[in-house]
């Protein structure tokens, strides 16, 4: 999961643009991905992700959109909503989260909620997993899915335990597997790395990726006996991993394993 210098964010479809924050690293790959989404020939907008509390990076946002609706959040990690009450106040507009802790004023987010601003319309989707308030935001009239850290750019994510549930998010990928093969959602713009046009493929992808990597933990298990820890297991299966990335591997082992002796 290195960084891939010639992602930078931009323009897609007609009502979105992605506006890239500089905190690139290990786990955020190019940095945080902020979205805004505005109806063609619509006053306000939408912004999902205002990413980190970095000035320089709302202050590129607020231009980019212009009068804001509302802030709509995938998930509470800081390095999505950490500068989401700030630009809120400074745009003068609510933020709207599934975990009242990010909220700002009185309108939470469920699954099946419909966002309407100015005439765009944002359909909620639970995907939690990655986390236990993960969604994803549907954009019909661009047939795309915002999916957070759900479904990254490139790579593959981390089932952050124990908050995050490998059962549930193996649940919130068929979702959005379901989405992909009706064609409501043929595009992913996700909260890491760069936009991507064929959804099916890649949760294809994801899901076989899963359970191979559940097969692997198994086998593990077996070799290395029940009471094998997570380390353990990390260092058997993902040897063809960065042992940089081993830190995060862990975590997603522990939802395997809790999965597996559940």
């Amino acid at each position: 999961m290195s960084s891939n210098p010639t992602w930078s964010g931009g323009t897609f479809g007609e009502r979105a643009t992605c506006v890239l924050a500089p905190n690139p690293g290990i786990m955020t790959l190019d940095g945080t991905n902020t979205w805004v989404l505005r109806e063609p020939g619509g006053r306000r907008s939408v912004v999902v992700d205002p990413g980190p509390d970095d000035a320089a990076h709302l202050a590129a946002v607020a231009e980019a959109a212009g009068p804001v609706g509302v802030v709509l959040l995938t998930h509470g990690h800081l390095d999505h909503s950490g500068g989401a009450r700030t630009f809120a106040e400074r745009v003068g507009c609510g933020v709207r989260a599934l975990d009242p802790a990010y909220r700002l004023g009185q309108e939470g987010l469920h699954d099946g909620d419909v966002v309407e601003v100015d005439g765009l319309e944002v359909r909620v989707v639970g995907t939690p997993g990655h986390t236990s308030d993960s969604l994803s935001f549907v954009l019909p009239a661009e047939a795309a899915v915002l999916t957070g850290d759900t479904v990254l750019g490139r790579g593959t994510t981390v089932v952050a335990h124990p908050d995050g549930r490998l059962g549930a998010y193996l649940d919130s990928l068929e979702r959005l597997h379901t989405l992909a093969r009706s064609r409501e959602a043929s595009h992913v713009w996700p909260g890491h790395g760069p936009a991507i046009d064929d959804a099916l493929a890649v949760i294809d992808h994801y899901l076989a990726h899963r359970r191979e990597r559940l097969d692997q933990v198994r086998e593990a298990v077996r070799v290395l006996g029940p009471d094998a820890t997570a380390r353990a297991v990390v260092e058997h299966v993902y040897v063809d991993v960065d042992p940089v990335l081993w830190g995060a591997a862990e975590l997603s082992v522990r939802a395997q394993l809790d999965y597996l002796r559940g």
